[in-house]
């Protein structure tokens, strides 16, 4: 499905953008588009500015090399509009922000504690980027759950997070939270360690996690072996969501829905300095804008990479905020192309906010006020 809208009536009456303007800086690839069936409407927008946001959205994703899905949600009214919406896309590690979701609210419960010390060994060590391997010596490494939760969320420190993850009940405990939440359209996999092994068609064994472990015996399977299990996760992907499943989570989060004020506050501070990314939806952020985000990047195999996400909520100079999620299931374009889509998303959502409260729209046509980057 390509569009799903929840009307507001919020908005004034106004003259449409063209989706031209609101693309900046994103090239469509020349013969790619998305068919007719791609394309379904569930709801018309009600006003100009929702169309032209529709629209600006439906360009994005119908001209993007690649398998992409969007959604954007207006998170004070719960408009929303979306592209490939209700389709399962590789998460990676935007699954991160599942598990903070969880963990902090087993605190707001008094079942885990931000501060309480233990330490971390070297069989809490996992795979890909985990910073925090360095730190770990022969006595371990001294933490909590408040520090790693933040190294997970900022860093992707994937060791970070299965310590959180673990300690606050494992991808049991992830499901439990996402239905007593009713948080639809979300899956979480096994842990980082074995939904990797899997996607490279190997079994995890912790002798991976040390000396290239991992990367040797994900060599040594045959090449069709890999891809097989490769093209499976895709298809199916084990921890997948779809977009207008992220952005209705992040739209509650911020509305206080989903934790208690100080975890609400404490979670989207932390996204709020996330390292990763730099140049993926943060890039098409405007003056006075904010963004609380989590990125998720899958392996690569053949050219081609299962998973390039980011996902966030911006947050305007008055207050006003905005849900979205661009992810990217299977994609061989540059990676500039791709940061460009989100880059693009945000500077819509932006142009439609500034359309909403009324605002002259000769500058976003011109470029001068809404130019690409």
């Amino acid at each position: 499905m390509s569009y799903a809208y929840r009307p507001s009536g919020r908005l004034a009456r106004l003259a449409l953008l063209p989706a031209a303007a609101l693309l900046g800086s994103f090239v469509p690839q020349a013969g790619i588009a998305r068919s007719a069936d791609h394309a379904l409407e569930s709801m018309a927008p009600e006003n100009a500015a929702q169309r032209a946001l529709a629209q600006t959205i439906r360009a994005i994703g119908e001209h993007f090399n690649g398998d992409i899905g969007i959604a954007v949600e207006d998170v004070q009214t719960g408009w929303t509009t979306a592209y490939d919406g209700d389709t399962f896309f590789p998460q990676q590690s935007v699954s991160k922000f599942w598990v903070a979701l969880t963990a902090l609210d087993k605190v707001d419960q008094g079942e885990l504690s931000l501060t309480a010390p233990f330490t971390l060994h070297k069989d809490d060590i996992t795979l890909f980027h985990q910073p925090i391997a360095a730190q770990i010596g022969v006595n371990g490494y001294r933490t909590n759950i408040a520090e790693l939760m933040t190294r997970a969320l900022q860093q992707s420190d994937n060791t970070c997070n299965d310590a959180v993850l673990w300690r606050a009940g494992g991808p049991t405990a992830v499901r439990a939270f996402l239905r007593a939440k009713g948080i639809e359209g979300i899956r979480f996999g096994p842990g980082e360690r074995k939904l990797q092994s899997a996607i490279a068609g190997i079994e995890w064994h912790q002798s991976y996690a040390s000396n290239g472990g991992f990367y040797k015996a994900r060599d040594a399977l045959p090449y069709s072996a890999r891809k097989a299990a490769f093209e499976r996760y895709i298809a199916n992907p084990m921890d997948g969501a779809t977009p207008l499943g992220v952005v209705d989570a992040l739209s509650r989060l911020k509305r206080g829905e989903l934790l208690s004020a100080a975890s609400t506050q404490r979670l989207l501070g932390i996204m709020s300095h996330t390292k990763t990314g730099p140049q993926r939806l943060k890039g098409g952020l405007q003056p006075g804008w904010t963004l609380s985000h989590k990125t998720g990047t899958g392996q690569v195999l053949g050219g081609v990479q299962a998973g390039y996400n980011d996902i966030g909520v911006i947050t305007g100079p008055d207050g006003h905020s905005y849900a979205m999620a661009v992810l990217i299931r299977r994609s061989s374009a540059p990676l500039q192309q791709r940061m460009a889509a989100m880059q693009a998303t945000v500077r819509a959502a932006i142009a439609y906010h500034r359309a909403a409260e009324g605002e002259d729209l000769a500058g976003y046509r011109s470029g001068r006020s809404y130019g690409g980057r």
